[in-house]
């Protein structure tokens, strides 16, 4: 085969190669693309810690922010049922009975909800899941309550926030809940 030739067949074999992948590369541009769906404004998130006995705790929320507005006494009446977030009610789930607030909590995933006021919260642990807000919330399910005070934050807060952190000095945790400029806390530590 003389070198012309072969040029040729070199040639004729890259268009070919061009060729197809141009069309290929039409077939995939060609089909219908779902867009991404739009972000939450009160976008999910998750806090989650295991306690020095193997426990596992999780508190899944969505995570609503301030943008501007007065959030406890204003957005959220003070003295009123609140679900501890936005969109679907806050659960928590925990894979052994624990202590929570000083009380016994049994293993298992229930709804959390909240009434905030100005001194004093009471945060509340109910069997009914699947709830959106505390519309349908029924204290009937309530499996046990707990009341700490409001504490003033360090800085303001704009989405509200649950952070579940390990205590320092003694065994167990702390569920740590910001919002604007008002905190409160809960110690967690594992049952027996």
């Amino acid at each position: 085969m003389t070198t012309q030739r072969k040029r040729f067949v070199a040639f004729s074999i890259g268009l070919v190669l061009v060729v197809v992948s141009a069309s290929v590369g039409r077939t995939a541009t060609a089909q219908d693309v779902e867009p991404a769906p739009d972000p939450r404004p009160s976008p999910l998130a998750m806090a989650q810690i295991t306690l020095d006995d193997g426990t596992y705790v999780k508190i899944h929320y969505s995570s609503p922010r301030k943008r501007g507005r007065e959030i406890f006494g204003g957005l959220e009446p003070y003295n009123e049922v609140w679900r501890f977030g936005a969109n679907e009610a806050t659960e928590m789930t925990t894979t052994r009975p624990i202590m929570f607030g000083g009380q016994e909590l049994p293993a298992g995933t229930y709804a959390v909800f909240a009434i905030p006021g100005e001194d004093t919260w009471t945060i509340i642990v109910n069997e009914h899941l699947g709830q959106w807000g505390a519309f349908s919330y029924d204290e009937t399910g309530d499996v046990l309550r707990v009341e700490v005070p409001a504490q003033q934050a360090d800085k303001i807060y704009e989405a509200f926030t649950i952070r579940l952190d390990e205590n320092e000095n003694e065994p167990g945790a702390s569920m740590v809940a910001i919002w604007d400029t008002t905190m409160i806390t809960v110690p967690i530590r594992p049952a027996g």
